[in-house]
């Protein structure tokens, strides 16, 4: 299969002069080239294969093996990460895409937390002193947690990490340290050796810096539904106070006392309109019978021009109660008249 490696590639991706009869590993991606129409590798990375597979991964087996036998990959003396870190240090490179990764993080997730960069060379020579260098200014400092790292790249560009220096400098630092080195599928001695493993940086920011936005979120939800209850509950309370209060009022003796006088009135108004009304009638009624009284009354005859006759005590109804020569009494309505009998006539 052909295979093409760009210019701009071989900066990063070439480190050695190719030869004819050397065995490589080549890393890239299968295209078609559209010209021909057929399949061709365009290649990131060229390695010698003895370099990857032989003397630098001898190395890397035989340190590590040396480092867990030692201890310093035990988990009973790895360091818990603070769950609340107020500062927070990192040990990269000033430019790239880890150490803005790790910003953007911080700032979603807390922005109240202080970041101390310390800007360390993470690839080729020296590196390794570099990233020592900056664990311990940084571990002089007193912050929560330290993040070391950079993003993926070949065993070469990752091999500062994987150097005893480091991996001891990481181990003897008082501050809890979490390693974010390459990809996912990236492992160095530093990964075992640090407190905490995370997969790439952006995966080491995120578990140094707790999600206090988050928390705040969820505060203001909690706060909104306490908000929420206690109202509710008030409207409840002052509900039931309402009607205790009118169950009291109730039964108040002043309430009873002016309720009854309301009543008391209230019946003696009507009484004294009962009793008014059968005045009325009772009179009325009395003014007909008087009237009527009056017309029976042999008085009230009188002054129509009768008279009643009497013989002393008793009434003269005929002509046969008196003789010539008896006195009489006539009485009319306003006074007496005596007189004598004379002659008496019968019809």
């Amino acid at each position: 299969m052909p295979c093409v490696m760009f210019k701009g590639k071989r900066e990063r991706g070439l480190r050695f002069k190719m030869e004819t009869g050397q065995q490589i590993r080549v890393s890239g991606s299968v295209e078609v080239y559209e010209r021909d129409g057929r399949y061709q590798l365009y290649a990131n990375s060229i390695v010698l294969a003895a370099d990857e597979k032989g003397k630098l991964f001898e190395e890397y087996e035989k340190l590590k093996n040396k480092l867990y036998e030692e201890g310093l990959f035990d988990f009973e003396v790895k360091k818990p990460i603070p769950e609340h870190p107020k500062k927070v240090g990192i040990v990269t490179a000033s430019t790239g895409a880890a150490i803005q990764d790790i910003i953007n993080v911080s700032r979603r997730r807390n922005p109240y937390v202080q970041l101390y960069l310390y800007p360390a060379k993470v690839q080729g020579e020296g590196a390794a002193a570099s990233i020592v260098k900056g664990i311990e200014k940084l571990d002089t400092m007193g912050l929560d947690t330290i993040i070391i790292g950079r993003g993926g790249g070949s065993i070469e560009d990752l091999w500062a990490f994987n150097e005893e220096i480091l991996a001891r400098a990481i181990y003897a630092a008082k501050t809890p340290i979490i390693s974010g080195t390459g990809h996912e599928i990236d492992n160095t001695i530093a990964d075992y050796v640090a407190d905490l493993r995370a997969p790439t940086p952006s995966a080491a920011a995120e578990l140094a810096i707790d999600n206090v936005m988050e928390t705040l979120s969820r505060v203001r939800r909690a706060r909104a539904e306490l908000d929420n209850s206690f109202m509710l509950k008030y409207r409840e309370t002052v509900h039931r106070l309402d009607n205790l209060k009118n169950g009291l009022d109730k039964l108040s003796p002043e309430k009873l006392l002016n309720d009854n006088q309301m009543r008391l009135a209230m019946i003696s108004d009507r009484l004294v309109r009962v009793m008014q009304d059968k005045l009325t009638s009772v009179k009325n009624r009395f003014m007909i019978d008087l009237e009527r009284l009056n017309g029976l009354s042999p008085t009230a005859k009188l002054i129509n021009g009768f008279g009643y006759i009497s013989e002393g005590d008793k009434p003269v109804t005929g002509v046969n109660d008196v003789k010539q020569g008896d006195d009489i009494t006539v009485t009319v309505h306003d006074g007496r008249i005596e007189a004598k009998v004379v002659e008496t006539y019968k019809d």
